[in-house]
């Protein structure tokens, strides 16, 4: 059905605005919501002339009261530097977003899609994590805000499925990349590249044999599209992301050799409850999403390097 109306929170962030992409051109009326707190304009700024597009300054700790058909809930800081700044208001993004995005759901009679995450399962025991696996969480260190809330969502998505019958989808997503990162997030894809196109070192935490799956943005826009697609009774958790598996200065060695940088690899101290592995089991997605990741890291960090380099010559960022 094209020329649905899709509410977007977190849609200028960086996946929300590629989806908010996607969404339009399949034809849908995008409603995208933001408080820019991690988001920013620049990220949306191509779609303001599209007349399918809105863009509403809202913060989704308050109740929204809008007509729509189907609503991704990406509302939330997703990187550490970020959701760590202000711990009491990442929770609140999280539990209290989704109260109130639920409720819109049920007033307006909307399929929901919740963006759960990886951090759900801790610093995992088990490896790959598969969906049944119920984590090994810290739920009183520095990250529980965002493990915990995105947890907490979890919970309320299906008591709402429970007790009002409410059409949900939970995807759960783990490390992703792309074109729109923000530059000072502290993620390790964004860190390596900016670091290594200003011609730093390089800063790997512990002795980088942690391991990581990097998934590129638009495998998994792909992923929530087909997500929001499924039947009634497909509700997940679903994992998302690209199972192949690297260590940290695997990736460290393969940004330098792409962005022809100088830049010296050096170690510092692992940061608290930071999980020593993440690999996602995507057979779920593979059986109910028909989805498989298509994009290779390589190819996935020369589009990504090309981004970063664009946007730190408009910064007047001298590169190496």
């Amino acid at each position: 059905m094209a020329g649905k109306r899709v509410l977007v929170t977190g849609g200028a962030g960086f996946l929300g605005s590629h989806l908010c992409e996607r969404l339009l051109q399949q034809g849908d009326f995008v409603l995208c919501v933001d408080n820019f707190f991690t988001g920013t304009r620049r990220n949306i700024l191509h779609l303001l002339d599209d007349k399918r597009f809105e863009l509403m300054r809202h913060d989704v700790t308050f109740p929204l009261y809008v007509e729509v058909d189907e609503i991704y809930n990406l509302a939330c800081p997703a990187s550490p530097i970020h959701y760590q700044f202000d711990p009491v208001q990442t929770t609140k993004t999280s539990v209290i977003g989704a109260i109130n995005m639920l409720g819109l759901a049920k007033r307006v009679k909307a399929k929901i899609l919740q963006a759960s995450t990886s951090e759900v399962y801790g610093d995992p025991t088990v490896h790959p994590q598969p969906e049944e696996y119920w984590g090994n969480v810290n739920p009183f260190g520095i990250r529980a805000c965002y493990d915990e809330g995105k947890r907490c969502a979890e919970t309320l998505f299906f008591d709402y499925r429970r007790q009002h019958n409410l059409p949900i989808k939970i995807v759960r997503i783990f490390n992703t990349y792309g074109p729109r990162m923000h530059p000072n997030d502290g993620r390790v894809v964004s860190n390596f590249i900016v670091q290594a196109l200003k011609g730093e070192n390089i800063t790997v935490y512990g002795d980088g044999s942690q391991t990581r799956s990097f998934c590129y943005r638009d495998d998994l826009v792909e992923a929530f599209l087909r997500a929001m697609a499924t039947p009634r009774e497909v509700t997940g958790p679903i994992n998302i992301g690209n199972p192949k598996e690297f260590t940290i200065r695997q990736l460290a060695e393969l940004v330098i050799e792409l962005t022809a940088s100088k830049s010296k690899i050096v170690e510092a101290p692992l940061p608290a409850d930071d999980p020593k592995q993440r690999q996602p089991d995507i057979q779920k997605a593979k059986k109910l999403l028909a989805w498989t990741p298509t994009t290779e890291l390589r190819e996935g960090l020369v589009k990504t390097i090309a981004y970063f380099e664009d946007l730190l010559s408009q910064e007047g960022v001298n590169l190496h």
